[in-house]
């Protein structure tokens, strides 16, 4: 049997884009941040899944709502990757920056790489996380440089110069 947290520091070793998952309930909107997204297909209905641990307080709202956005972050969200990782200040972390709501009012990040709001299609239970499936009804693409926020090791990083190259 292979050892959880032997797992995890494979896992480690993946570097995976950064990401805000938002959702609202009753106007309040709720989010943390998550490197479990992918792209399931873009024909003939794009669809994205993110897997979210039962225990994360966001968890139960995005099954209740109906719809979360996915906010890709890029370098200069390094500080917001932070609050959305940590329960320390949970109240501020929609406060620093500017969140406009998509079609599910759910919160998209202006600055972000591309937010994609997604409609809930499927969830499906595996150990102590939930894969939700979502429909993409709705995609923000801003304008400016590709520069990608990422997590590697058990940290936060950035591609630097590799990408401006």
């Amino acid at each position: 049997m292979i050892d959880p947290v032997h797992f995890k520091h494979g896992m480690r070793r993946l570097a995976a884009g950064v990401s805000v998952i938002t959702t609202c309930e009753d106007g309040q909107p709720h989010g943390f941040v998550a490197t479990s997204v992918t792209s399931v297909a873009a024909d003939p209905t794009p669809t994205l899944l993110v897997c979210v641990n039962r225990s994360v307080s966001c968890h139960d709202v995005i099954d209740k709502s109906g719809s979360f956005c996915v906010n890709l972050l890029a370098e200069p969200d390094l500080e917001l990757a932070k609050a959305f990782s940590s329960g320390r200040d949970r109240h501020l972390r929609f406060s620093t920056h500017e969140w406009r709501p998509l079609s599910t009012g759910a919160p998209a990040l202006a600055s972000a790489l591309a937010s994609f709001d997604c409609v809930l299609t499927e969830r499906m239970s595996v150990h102590t996380h939930t894969i939700f499936l979502g429909s993409v009804v709705d995609i923000v693409l801003p304008d400016g440089p590709l520069h990608p926020l990422i997590y590697a090791g058990g940290q936060f990083d950035t591609l630097g110069s590799r990408m401006r190259a």
